[in-house]
């Protein structure tokens, strides 16, 4: 709260706005991730193809990130944002009234483009706003809008087949849950009426750049581009190998009620919230790469009750305990992705290589579907927890090496000001 307090009232404003968007944004992800089953279902699909889409839309994100990065970097970052946001949540509504599969992976991969803006010119925007001593608390906040979206696509969840069941409508329920990824269009208004544009873009304004410019700048920086790629790629398959299939992995393996998922699923965004915060404000004194370290690490050691507990109890221990590390490690990246990022390219640099990475281990979900057949129950059925294990450890292990790279490719610079040059 003391912190909170130090920003000025339009910094206050952007920010909400960057931490609505990107929690928005999730929310309308995630909303997939709960009813891959009743989409197979209704499609007649098996659960490797429709965990397909969520590869579509993480494979269409570069194009969105560089697309409206550039956007941002040329013409600032106010109107682009509102443009992503109500892209998104058309997009998602549409979703909802899809006729057949391939229309539904259509809109999946449109959704892709929509989410790969967003969060390069939010993350730019909310870190250009805030003083640098405070910049690893407001990440960590910031980043966990993304576990924020994952708690209400379960409460969403969870109310929509409840009151659908209820009513009979059971038959309609994921497209009524689609329907309601409408509402971010919304959060429109609000940046509209009383969010200003970023100081440091109109510090800069007369230095608009050109997509030839912004490519000459991402070549120019070519090593760092390279590393920041592959170092998101793996922390994406981190994210993404212990979240997507989690919820599918209850149902199936476990054979968990509609409330039961919903529980542990809120279990698990509670312990990824409190990381992102806790480990992005740790970061400022003890440094970016080394709080990524420290959390993997004892990530790893927490993937044996993650996977294989159970009870519900320790399933919920391990939930916490999991997302806890894994979103801890990603509370840093928004003020380190930022602080490593040319001045004339803050807008692109950050969310082009982030969802580059993102398209890299596009298929974590889909890969954990089809792995899981590999290790078939002795009562039938796929190991989901079995493949999830080992991806995650691969992951994490893989985040480990990449991070302790980083220090030979550029030092870290959690001090820098945004509004001098590079």
């Amino acid at each position: 709260m003391r912190a909170w307090s130090e920003l000025s009232p339009p910094a206050k404003k952007t920010f909400v706005a960057s931490f609505l968007g990107w929690t928005l944004d999730a929310f309308d992800f995630f909303l997939l991730t709960f009813v891959v089953t009743r989409i197979a279902a209704d499609f007649n699909r098996g659960i490797a193809e429709v965990t397909g889409a969520i590869t579509l839309s993480l494979l269409c994100r570069p194009v969105g990130a560089f697309v409206f990065g550039w956007i941002a970097d040329r013409y600032g970052r106010r109107t682009p944002l509102m443009i992503d946001i109500v892209f998104y949540s058309i997009v998602e509504l549409l979703t909802a009234f899809s006729p057949n599969f391939t229309v539904f992976l259509v809109l999946r991969a449109l959704y892709g483009v929509a989410m790969g803006g967003e969060w390069g010119i939010g993350a730019a925007m909310a870190m250009e706003v805030l003083p640098p001593r405070r910049r690893g608390l407001f990440s960590g906040v910031l980043q966990e809008g993304y576990m924020v979206g994952y708690l209400l696509a379960a409460v969403a969840y969870f109310l929509v087949f409840h009151f659908a069941d209820a009513l009979g409508l059971a038959r309609w329920n994921w497209r009524i849950l689609f329907g309601v990824g409408v509402l971010p269009a919304l959060l429109i208004f609000y940046i509209r009426a009383y969010v200003p544009e970023s100081p440091a873009w109109l510090t800069h304004r007369g230095q608009r750049v050109a997509p030839p410019q912004i490519l000459r700048s991402l070549t120019r920086h070519w090593p760092l581009v390279v590393y920041a790629i592959l170092f998101m790629a793996a922390l994406n398959f981190m994210s993404h190998g212990t979240q997507d299939l989690y919820a599918t992995f209850l149902q199936k393996q476990h054979g968990f009620s509609t409330a039961t998922v919903f529980t542990l699923s809120v279990v698990a965004a509670c312990g990824a919230i409190l990381g992102g915060i806790a480990f992005g404000a740790i970061s400022q004194r003890w440094g970016r790469r080394a709080c990524i370290l420290i959390a993997v690490v004892l990530g790893a050691a927490t993937v044996p009750l993650w996977a294989f507990g159970q009870t519900m109890a320790l399933l919920g221990v391990g939930a916490f305990a999991i997302q806890f590390m894994v979103q801890g490690a990603w509370g840093v990246i928004p003020a380190h992705l930022n602080e490593l990022s040319p001045a004339e390219a803050r807008g692109t640099f950050p969310g082009f290589t982030y969802q580059l990475g993102n398209a890299i281990s596009a298929g974590a979900a889909q890969m954990e579907a089809a792995f899981a057949l590999k290790f078939p129950l002795p009562g039938g059925g796929a190991n989901y927890a079995k493949a999830m294990a080992i991806i995650a450890l691969i992951a994490l292990a893989s985040v480990f090496m990449l991070t302790a790279l980083g220090y030979l490719v550029q030092p870290e610079r959690r001090h820098r000001d945004f509004l001098e040059p590079s």
